[in-house]
């Protein structure tokens, strides 16, 4: 009995968990932030990656500010990760007249033609300009940025055919601002991943953390694991389910003991919390679970960025 009043207890505690405080700013990205804002009149349009998985949550409020009414061309990466349904609503959604948007697998993907076709589309104004002027158009230049561990020095370097910018499956590899030259169509400036002083939004500190963009030391394994139980289990729990062959549980705690149950994760009887906790987060990242998307067009409002 005492037991089970034990274990009742710690499920509550685990409802009740709540990590939307994260705050993560580096120093070096409060200087990435000033040097951004140095070098935006030096481009054309901007380039921002987000994970496909999650659209809004990997959005940086503060590029907005720093962007202004340069046109912008979102790349939702690691789409082979996300939902293609909902993927191809979230191209629609962000779709203006100064803003496109294009889903891509930075690894297997070829895009260049992509990136310099999109980038003539949005900067057609400023080179019909330059044709009257009867200066003959010169390479469009953009700025890459977004946040940590998005896929930036990945889609650089693919650019580039070569390793101009450092990559790693961590956030905040790149650190210093540098020009990468395509050819004679395109050159981009590479910025180092930048997150934002405070999470407003709700879940947003939640699902960044939980994809890999805010380093691990910042918050714990056992609450990523707990929302990310949750959600699926309100969200998708067929895909869960289906994903370990259980039936899922009243609470998110319980399904994730009868996770660490069917993986064998035991110790002196009972289930090893941190190895569960830990290998559930990495099943997500690696999406042994499927191709989820976090987000959906239909949760947003109405007005656009």
């Amino acid at each position: 009995m005492a037991q089970k009043k034990k274990t009742k207890k710690k499920a509550q505690e685990k409802t009740d968990t709540n990590t939307s405080n994260i705050n993560w700013f580096p120093g070096h990205m409060t200087k990435a932030k000033r040097q951004m804002e140095e070098n935006m009149k030096k481009v054309d349009f901007v380039i921002e990656i987000r994970d496909a998985r999650i659209p809004m949550s990997s959005k940086n409020p503060m590029i907005d500010e720093l962007i202004g009414n340069k046109p912008r061309l979102i790349i939702l990466s690691k789409k082979d990760k996300a939902d293609p349904q909902k993927t191809r609503e979230w191209i629609d959604y962000f779709r203006n007249d100064h803003q496109m948007a294009v889903a891509l697998d930075l690894i297997r993907d070829s895009y260049k033609n992509t990136i310099i076709e999109s980038g003539e589309k949005l900067c057609a104004a400023l080179i019909e300009k330059q044709k009257r002027r009867g200066i003959n158009p010169r390479a469009l230049r953009a700025m890459v940025c977004g946040i940590p561990n998005v896929g930036k020095s990945t889609f650089i370097n693919t650019l580039a055919k070569r390793k101009a910018a450092q990559t790693g499956d961590r956030p905040g590899v790149t650190k210093s601002l540098q020009w990468i030259k395509l050819d004679k169509a395109i050159e981009l400036l590479d910025t180092p991943g930048v997150l934002w002083p405070k999470f407003e939004g709700e879940y947003v500190g939640e699902r960044l953390a939980l994809l890999g963009s805010i380093r691990d030391e910042v918050v714990t394994q056992d609450d990523l694991a707990f929302y990310g139980c949750k959600w699926l289990m309100e969200n998708d729990p067929q895909a869960l389910a289906a994903a370990y062959g259980i039936e899922l549980q009243d609470t998110p705690y319980d399904t994730l003991l009868e996770i660490g149950r069917k993986r064998g994760y035991l110790q002196k009887g009972a289930v090893d919390e941190n190895r569960l906790m830990r290998s559930f987060v990495k099943d997500i990242r690696e999406n042994k679970i499927g191709r989820i998307t976090w987000e959906s067009v239909h949760d947003q409002p109405s007005a656009r960025d």
